[in-house]
């Protein structure tokens, strides 16, 4: 995907192997092979149909720029650069160097408003100032080198420097008492909200004081209804 910031790559191939961390080295790499040639050959399939100049999704967000250009005043600054105004806000495009002073243009390298009308007036191709990482061609490139699975190890042709080589033990340390981790560490900069246990009730999610539950702990509590 484009555009979007995520936290961390690691982050989404840790939520893929949450059920495979555990498993031996071998056997967790052939997870991760088997998922990857999925992936690979999955948008192969996909980048074939496709029947735009760009991907589907580059496509759709480009479309409704055409029609939103429609009646923008359109004038030449030079043989490269053109004032658009109307709209929200006016724009100075360069379509040789593939900039706006909105910026948008400059940051996601796909034609704004402004550029598709800086094109429709210079007569040429909207589609020559989108950057090519966003067409089919490169979409079918990215997908199109097949992952293979590596087989049994009894058909595995390693050198012999390798199967020499001494590798020793790693070091192990004194095992810590009570239930190891499972969960990741939180990455710098990263917030994990803490959840509100109900000192009344023990569900998460609220306070004591906004606790609906009529029949919740009584711990602490001293006893009614004794007789006197």
């Amino acid at each position: 995907m484009y555009n979007i910031t995520t936290m961390n790559m690691v982050e989404s191939l840790n939520s893929m192997l949450v059920n495979a961390r555990d498993f031996p080295y071998v056997a967790l790499l052939d997870v991760i092979q088997e998922k990857m040639s999925k992936w690979w050959n999955d948008r192969r399939i996909v980048a074939t149909t496709i029947t735009t100049p760009l991907t589907p999704s580059r496509e759709s967000e480009l479309r409704p720029r055409f029609a939103q250009s429609n009646g923008r005043h359109t004038s030449q600054l030079n043989p490269i650069t053109y004032h658009v105004k109307g709209g929200e806000l006016e724009g100075v495009v360069d379509i040789f160097n593939k900039t706006c002073t909105c910026k948008e243009f400059d940051i996601d390298k796909l034609p704004c408003v402004h550029a598709v009308a800086a094109a429709h007036h210079a007569q040429v191709s909207v589609y020559n100032l989108v950057s090519p990482y966003y067409t089919k061609e490169y979409y079918l490139l990215a997908y199109g080198e097949t992952i293979y699975p590596v087989g049994s190890q009894s058909q595995w042709d390693v050198p012999n420097e390798v199967v020499t080589r001494i590798v020793l033990p790693r070091e192990v340390k004194e095992k810590k008492r009570g239930r190891p981790k499972t969960s990741r560490f939180p990455s710098v900069g990263e917030f994990r909200k803490r959840k509100n246990r109900c000192g009344k009730c023990g569900a998460y999610g609220h306070y004591k004081k906004k606790c609906n539950s009529q029949t919740g702990s009584t711990e602490g509590n001293p006893p009614t209804n004794v007789p006197g």
